[in-house]
C-alpha cells in the first residue's frame, strides 16, 4: 500500500554546525546484524509469505471443496477482474467510489518518461497540488513502486527507472498523520456490510542521541533492524544524518509492513457510525463485498464518527486483514484471521453465483 507519514519534530536537515556521528564499532555491528536475523527467525511477522500462507492451503482446499469450485472466492467482487486477487488496476478499483471520499488522484497512462514528467507537472499546476506527492504503479502489491515524490526533478527521475512501463498512479499527499486498513465486507442481499477488521499503522521513527546517525539508531533498535536494509534504502543519503538529541525522525513513510510499518490491531477503532459510513461507501460500488480500504485521516474523533476520512487504496479478494500482523498475534491467531477472512470469501462468492449477481444486478439496495 501506498500513503506517506510526516516527519515529527523540527527538522536538522538545514543545520549549519555539522556534527561528527560515533560509528558503532564492528563487533557491535556483528552482535546487531546477528539479533537481527535472530528477530526475522522467531518473530513470524517478518517470515516470507510461503511460510504464512502454506498452512492455510488444506483449508483453501476444503472451502473450494465445500464450495465445488477452487475459483467460487473470486466471485466475491463482480466488479473486479477475478474479484482482484491478481493483476487488477488500482485506478479502475477507485472510479468505483463516490470521488468525494478518494484521495485526489491521476492516471498517468505509459509514455515515455520525459512526456509523463510533463504531463504530472501541467496536472500539479492545474488541480493546485503541492509537493510532495505520491506516485505509484496502477498495477503492484505491498507497497512496490511507491514513492514519495519531492519535486518535478524528483518525478522525472521516478519515470526514468520505468522509461515505459506500465501505468502510474499520482496522489495528493493527505497530511494524516493517521493510517488504517479497514477490512470491509457485505453479504449479498444485505443492504449494510460489517468492518471485519482494522489496522492500525503506525510509520518507524528513531528519536536521535545528537551523536549516534540515523543509519545507527534503525540498527540499535529492537525492532527496526528487522527490516534495516529496506529502511536505510528508503532514507537514502538522509540515513548518514545526525539527529540533534530528542530530535524524531520519520524513517518510513509507505503504510505497508513489509516496507517497515509496525502494524496493530485497530478493532478499539471500530464504532458503529464508522461502520455505517463505510458501508455508505462501499454500497456505491456496485459488484464490490470484501476487501480493504487504505484510509487516511488527521482526527481520530472524527474518524471514529465516520467523517474527515479519504480513501488512498481500495483492495479486493488478495487484501489481507492485516490485523493479523499485530507483534502481540502468535502465529496460530494469525492463521485463524486469514481462515476467517477467506471463508467470508467463498461465501460471498458462492451466494454471487448463486443469485447470477453481476456488476448490472447488485444493485444499491440489494
Amino acid at each position: 500500500m501506498s500513503a506517506i507519514s510526516t516527519v515529527i519534530g523540527p527538522s536538522r536537515e538545514a543545520d549549519a554546525v555539522p556534527r561528527v556521528p560515533a560509528l558503532p564499532s564492528r563487533r557491535e555491528m556483528l552482535r546487531l546484524r546477528a539479533l537481527a536475523r535472530f528477530a526475522r527467525l522467531t518473530r513470524w511477522e517478518f517470515w516470507p509469505s510461503w511460510a504464512v500462507y502454506l498452512p492455510l492451503m488444506p483449508y483453501l482446499l476444503w472451502l473450494a471443496l465445500r464450495h465445488r469450485g477452487l475459483g467460487v472466492c473470486t466471485h466475491a467482487n463482480p466488479a473486479i477482474p477475478f474479484g482482484g486477487i491478481v493483476g487488477e488496476s488500482k485506478w479502475a478499483i477507485l472510479q468505483l467510489l463516490p470521488q468525494g471520499w478518494v484521495v485526489p488522484t491521476a492516471y498517468l497512462p505509459p509514455a515515455p518518461p520525459r512526456r509523463r514528467a510533463e504531463t504530472l507537472e501541467r496536472i500539479v499546476r492545474e488541480r493546485g497540488w503541492a509537493w510532495p506527492i505520491i506516485l505509484k504503479p496502477d498495477v503492484g502489491q505491498r507497497g512496490a513502486g511507491v514513492r514519495r515524490i519531492a519535486s518535478p526533478d524528483a518525478a522525472r527521475a521516478y519515470f526514468q527507472e520505468q522509461p515505459m512501463g506500465g501505468a502510474v498512479l499520482a496522489q495528493q499527499l493527505h497530511p494524516g498523520p493517521f493510517e488504517a486498513g479497514v477490512f470491509f465486507y457485505r453479504l449479498p442481499g444485505e443492504t449494510r456490510g460489517r468492518i471485519l477488521s482494522i489496522t492500525d499503522k503506525r510509520f518507524p521513527v528513531v528519536r536521535g542521541d545528537g551523536r549516534s546517525t540515523v543509519r545507527t539508531l534503525v540498527w540499535r533498535h529492537p525492532r527496526y533492524r528487522a527490516q534495516a536494509e529496506v529502511l536505510l534504502e528508503q532514507l537514502g543519503a538522509r540515513a548518514e544524518t545526525v539527529p540533534a538529541e530528542g530530535e524524531a525522525v520519520a524513517i518510513g513513510h509507505i503504510g505497508n509492513h513489509c516496507r517497515g510499518t509496525m502494524f496493530l490491531d485497530g478493532a478499539h477503532l471500530i464504532t458503529p457510525a464508522l461502520e455505517a459510513a463505510v458501508s455508505a461507501i462501499a454500497s456505491e460500488a456496485h459488484g464490490f463485498f470484501f476487501g480493504r480500504f487504505d484510509v487516511r485521516y488527521s482526527d481520530p474523533a472524527e474518524f471514529a464518527a465516520g467523517r474527515g476520512f479519504q480513501v488512498v487504496e481500495l483492495n479486493g479478494l488478495s487484501s489481507e486483514s492485516t490485523n493479523m500482523y499485530d507483534p502481540g498475534h502468535g502465529y496460530w491467531q494469525g492463521q485463524r484471521i486469514l481462515r476467517s477472512q477467506w471463508r467470508i470469501a467463498y461465501r460471498i462468492g458462492a451466494e454471487v453465483l448463486a443469485r447470477g449477481s453481476g456488476v448490472q444486478s447488485t444493485s444499491r439496495g440489494e
